[in-house]
């Protein structure tokens, strides 16, 4: 078990990381005709290889809470005060720093998320709420394999349709709809992973090789949206699209297989402090962005900037809360 603790924090760190890079390279993304294309392409690979943070995070509280181990009183109250305390935050800064309603947003406060990344805090709450009705079973891979292949892939409702001689062959219609259902099914997917013997080299490199494959695809579809539409679409960039299932499969099991023995601690330090990283990254990089604190011109030196700056200053502010917060309530 402690070994299984190790690659878990490691992959927390990773995830953690991923999406300070999500939310540093978006402004790139989102502003394809503001940049050359070659600044918007980096910034689209970049933002492509880390869309599995998301489904990362999910896989590893499958993993924690689809065993024998439920979600416990302690997460809800961990949850709803994290939700209520980083909440509270975005409204203290919306009210200081920016022109948005700060009543309209305490009247949607149940329906949306006050910031947009605190979204994530209603979704992993769907996770918790189930796991005492679940325990996922050991199954052999060709089944596990069976399974993503038709419920990530071919059935995946946000599967690119494929038609030919008058029909539609592509997504398989199994009436699977919202993204809640994917959610579950990455916890679903984390605990069966987690339990399974993984650790053949020759499947780590067809891993690491796939989830190459799968981020360049994500990338290329983007770039061919971008060039159809005429401006950037997010088709291939949504947590529950079929590549981007495939890619956080892929790099599950390569940090399972690699990074099994010890905490790395790098890795580690993100991984304690993952909690607060995320509370605190969207309000810095949009400070940094709004207040024109940043390198636009030099996107490349740009991203350098804002994600150290971003993590460093997150890091930072969780470190003064857990001094504060000896529990681990909201950090």
């Amino acid at each position: 078990m402690q070994a299984k603790i190790n690659w878990i924090d490691n992959l927390r760190g990773i995830a953690c990381l991923m999406v300070v890079m999500i939310h540093t390279t978006t402004w790139f993304v989102t502003n394809p005709h503001v940049i050359s294309p070659f600044s918007w392409d980096f910034a689209n690979v970049l933002n492509s290889a880390s869309r599995v943070s998301v489904p990362l995070f999910f896989m590893i509280s499958g993993f924690l809470f689809f065993g024998p181990r439920s979600a416990q009183p302690r997460h809800f109250l961990r949850i709803a005060l994290c939700l209520f305390f980083y909440s509270a935050i975005a409204l203290l800064f919306i009210g200081a720093f920016t022109h948005i309603s700060v009543e309209a947003s305490l009247k949607n406060l149940l329906q949306k998320p006050v910031f947009y990344h605190l979204w994530f805090f209603f979704a992993i709450m769907v996770i918790y709420l189930v796991s005492p009705l679940i325990e996922v079973k050991a199954i052999s891979g060709k089944m596990l394999l069976a399974l993503m292949l038709v419920i990530g892939i071919v059935a995946n409702p946000n599967t690119v349709p494929l038609s030919g001689l008058g029909a539609k062959w592509l997504p398989v219609n199994l009436y699977i709809n919202g993204d809640t259902f994917y959610y579950v099914l990455y916890g679903l997917l984390g605990r069966a992973l987690g339990m399974m013997e993984t650790g053949k080299k020759s499947l780590t490199w067809i891993c690491g090789l796939l989830f190459v494959l799968s981020v360049w695809i994500i990338s290329r579809g983007t770039l061919y949206e971008l060039q159809w539409r005429g401006n950037f679409a997010d088709t291939w960039y949504v947590y529950c699209g079929p590549m981007v299932f495939i890619c956080a499969a892929a790099l599950f099991i390569v940090v399972k297989n690699t990074l099994n023995q010890r905490v790395l601690p790098g890795l580690g330090l993100i991984s304690r402090h993952s909690l607060g990283i995320y509370g605190f990254h969207a309000f810095i990089i949009y400070a940094l962005r709004s207040w024109n604190v940043d390198l636009k011109s030099w996107p490349a030196l740009d991203v350098i900037w804002v994600f150290a700056a971003t993590l460093t200053c997150s890091l930072l502010l969780s470190v003064a809360l857990q001094s504060v917060d000896k529990r681990r309530l909201v950090s």
